[in-house]
């Protein structure tokens, strides 16, 4: 996710800062951002010269201190609370005092990430959709503590990278995943209970519901890991039955059938 941010932040002109955990990382994450430049250029829609002078926007680098000039930091590491929140009070001690921080979170409270800040009112949540230059999307959720005049800067900058945004409030899962993430997990009721083959059920969402990817699919896309953990903050978030993970999500998990990543989920990818 943190490479397709970067990519188009810098297509949209902006100068970007992009740290990883490693030189290997860094690197990993420029290539990325180059081959999807090179599909786009394949494609037509963008020139060698151009892809050229996005790449000299993105400066990569494994030092935190580089971020000390920056007016918006998005974090965009996985899932995982304790590591965000170690991420997060690295930067709010290095970024300016009237920098923006962000977090490209699908799931945790942004309340909770923004009081492990010392600028809670300049905390926002922009939960980004995959693959990030491909899809328009992105939601702003505004924790209890932040400010009108950070939402409206944040609004102002969707619109410059080219995204549309819509705002939600600070609850587990806020407005898409929300929605999604159980439907998803209905599907996997479904097969777990011989319903419908996975096929099947695929096929059936995608022809009887106009959806572009079957929720099975989808699942193996987002990580079957990544699935749990989030409806695994609904069950806690919500105290309500209806939220809880299907067996056999879980079960896959422990077999390591995470989807795409690892090479089998509820389909084969090898």
């Amino acid at each position: 996710m943190g490479n397709g941010i970067a990519q188009i932040c810098a297509a949209a002109g902006l100068n970007v800062v992009m740290v990883d955990v490693s030189a290997e990382a860094v690197q990993r994450g420029i290539g990325a951002v180059t081959g999807s430049l090179d599909r786009l250029i394949k494609k037509e829609k963008l020139s060698v010269g151009e892809k050229d002078a996005i790449l000299r926007r993105i400066k990569g680098t494994t030092a935190y201190a580089d971020l000390a000039g920056t007016d918006l930091v998005i974090e965009a590491a996985t899932e995982n609370e304790a590591l965000k929140l170690r991420i997060l009070k690295e930067i709010d001690s290095i970024a300016p005092p009237a920098a923006i921080i962000a977090t490209n979170t699908s799931s945790i409270s942004i309340t909770r990430l923004a009081a492990a800040t010392r600028r809670p009112e300049r905390f926002i949540g922009t939960h980004f959709f995959n693959p990030v230059p491909l899809m328009e999307l992105v939601e702003l959720i505004r924790g209890l503590q932040t400010s009108d005049e950070t939402l409206a800067e944040i609004e102002a900058f969707a619109k410059v990278i080219g995204k549309t945004s819509i705002v939600a409030k600070n609850s587990p899962g806020f407005a898409v995943n929300r929605i999604l993430c159980p439907m998803i997990n209905e599907a996997i009721f479904a097969l777990q209970e011989g319903l419908a083959s996975a096929e099947d059920i695929d096929q059936g969402m995608k022809l009887g519901c106009n959806q572009p990817i079957g929720p099975l699919a989808l699942a193996d896309l987002i990580g079957l890991d990544t699935m749990l953990f989030v409806m695994e903050t609904f069950y806690a978030g919500f105290n309500d039955p209806k939220y809880r993970p299907a067996p056999l999500l879980k079960e896959m998990v422990d077999a390591g059938y995470l989807g795409r990543k690892s090479g089998r989920g509820f389909f084969s990818y090898r």
